[in-house]
């Protein structure tokens, strides 16, 4: 058991770094491949993580033993998933030139560039500054990137919800001057040539020690929760009356994460705790991020999260926390409360004269190959028609500020590249998402995002034989029980858990607002739909009206479904 009072190693790393300096500049003038141990927990602070690929480690190196093949992952923080067509272009570009000439749209609306080398790392950061975006905080333990609803609709209600997710973003950002002084600085005359940096060489939200975990936060609708804000340790979810916000229900202590060989791990969606108007929301945020600043666990990384700090002291006593940093008492929430998601695929009016399209990308991956040239697609989109681009939290892409005449013009780019219209894809797929994991991500234990497309195959099959083809429920897979994809609260939870196998949770909720339960462990990946196909059948037979598939396996429950998968066994 860790000692309680004994931080643990990367708090040290921490303590020691100078406000995240540590010895990066010395290894980026070095000639190895890779970066000092402590210099890896420091630089996901700055945006990007060390990895190695695993397909690779059998293979011999020059020595004639197998050696890792370094490099980096980047993550661009863009808040809301926002973006200009010369943004995207520029991420498509370097991932051209110096990654593996493919680009991940996140389940948190950025962007990653994978196997990048070390010695690229500085050109790759410098040209995602040079657009006006950023990689710093998009990973580490601070906040990470603000998430917002990406639908471009100009209603009152959506400009404010954006106004509040810059704000916040600039509100949480770190201060120091690490990150412009390593990346940004002009090497021949010393100055920083871009805009950036604090002046005061000091943090004063997070402190020297930063967070204890990483921090996430997002901001939605209760009619649409397409950015799953039950997820995250801290969540503003608008109250609107005569379509203006007038305020946000706050709610606290969420996030997907667990070890299976720890108990005390577990996943959690958050907790409602007040009622705060939009101008006070920043100091709320404030209050809460030093909340768990100065309480969460310190000495054991497996339960730092903010979900664990509530979980032991109460949210009582976390409100009563927070109102003594905010300073003042805070009002209890509202009856508002999600009650609607919306994956915005298709063809939406943005409310202002113009259009905006919902192009879905499966797993979030946009790569050229022979049949399907999703770069080249979007490359011309943006070079003839220069829309907005807005990432959504499923992993995909919406175009906007399209006019009426254009539609079939972006249509037919689109197909031209042999891709298909976000109308034309099952139910089951579009509703789908899976993790990076496997062959870059060092906590993968098996596949997700290179096996789903197969798996959803078989789903396809199976639900049109069945016809429940148009049924929407999340089917989502990760590599890992991390839980990157938030599988936890999906109707269908894969989640690896050996190579080849994963366990198998049900009756989470198309909502986000609740999760589901382990059904079966250590499932092999051909035998995920099989293993389903019965219990569809039993859906068909013993559903209530409108009743979703996860919404049936909650009410039923796993004795009864283990009983109607022996029965219909025969039948599917």
């Amino acid at each position: 058991m860790a000692d309680e009072n004994k931080p643990n190693p990367v708090e040290i790393i921490k303590s020691e770094s100078s406000l995240l300096r540590g010895t990066i500049a010395e290894d980026l003038a070095g000639d190895s491949t890779q970066f000092a141990k402590p210099n890896t927990q420091l630089l996901k602070f700055h945006g990007t993580y060390q990895q190695d690929d695993r397909d690779s480690r059998s293979k011999k190196g020059p020595s004639g033993k197998s050696e890792k093949q370094f490099s980096m992952m980047t993550r661009t923080r863009i808040p809301g998933g926002r973006l200009t067509a010369e943004q995207l272009i520029a991420h498509l570009d370097l991932c051209d030139q110096l990654g593996n000439a493919t680009l991940k749209c996140t389940t948190r609306q950025a962007i990653q560039l994978h196997c990048i080398l070390k010695k690229d790392l500085k050109t790759a950061i410098r040209r995602i500054n040079e657009v006006q975006l950023s990689t710093l905080a998009a990973c580490g333990d601070v906040n990470r990137n603000v998430m917002c609803c990406p639908a471009p609709l100009a209603d009152a209600t959506h400009v404010e919800m954006r106004r509040l997710t810059d704000a916040l973003k600039d509100h949480l950002a770190p201060r120091s001057k690490a990150y412009y002084e390593l990346w940004l600085r002009d090497e021949e005359t010393g100055e920083e040539t871009l805009v950036g940096g604090g002046k005061p060489e000091e943090e004063p939200i997070y402190g020297p020690t930063y967070l204890p975990r990483k921090f996430k936060i997002a901001v939605a609708l209760p009619e649409d929760n397409c950015v799953d804000i039950y997820t995250n340790d801290l969540g503003f979810l608008a109250v609107v009356r005569d379509g203006q916000v007038i305020g946000y229900n706050v709610l606290v202590g969420g996030g997907l994460g667990t070890t299976p060989s720890a108990k005390k791990t577990f996943p959690a969606l958050a907790k409602r705790m007040a009622f705060v108007t939009p101008d006070k929301a920043c100091a709320v945020a404030e209050a809460v991020v030093k909340v768990q600043r100065d309480h969460g666990n310190r000495s054991d990384r497996k339960t730092a999260r903010m979900k664990y700090l509530i979980a032991d002291r109460g949210i009582e006593w976390f409100r009563a926390e927070v109102e003594k940093y905010y300073g003042g008492p805070l009002q209890d929430c509202t009856d508002d409360d999600v009650y609607g998601f919306d994956d915005h695929m298709g063809w939406f009016e943005q409310g202002d004269g113009l259009f905006f399209y919902g192009l879905n990308v499966e797993n979030g991956r946009l790569y050229d190959s022979e049949d399907r040239r999703w770069k080249s697609a979007l490359r011309e989109i943006c070079a003839e028609m220069n829309p907005g681009v807005h990432l959504t939290a499923h992993q995909s892409i919406l175009l906007t500020n399209i006019r009426a005449e254009d539609k079939q013009k972006l249509e037919s780019i689109i197909k031209k590249h042999g891709l298909p219209l976000s109308e034309e894809i099952s139910t089951v797929r579009r509703w789908s998402m899976a993790c990076v994991a496997l062959p870059t991500c060092g906590l993968a234990v098996t596949e997700s995002e290179r096996v789903l497309p197969s798996v959803m195959d078989q789903f396809e099959v199976e639900l049109s034989r069945l016809g429940l083809d148009s049924e929407a429920f999340t089917v989502r897979m990760t590599g890992c029980p991390n839980g990157c994809a938030r599988p936890y609260n999906a109707d269908i939870g894969l989640v690896g858990k050996a190579k080849g196998k994963y366990t198998m949770f049900l009756g989470g909720k198309l909502l986000g607002t609740r999760l589901g339960k382990i059904y079966k462990d250590m499932v092999p990946l051909e035998d995920l739909v099989p293993t389903l196909v019965p219990l569809f059948v039993a859906f068909k037979q013993h559903r209530t009206e409108a009743e979703t598939f996860g919404d049936f396996c909650d009410r039923v429950g796993n004795e009864q479904l283990a009983k109607w998968s022996e029965e219909y066994a025969s039948v599917a």
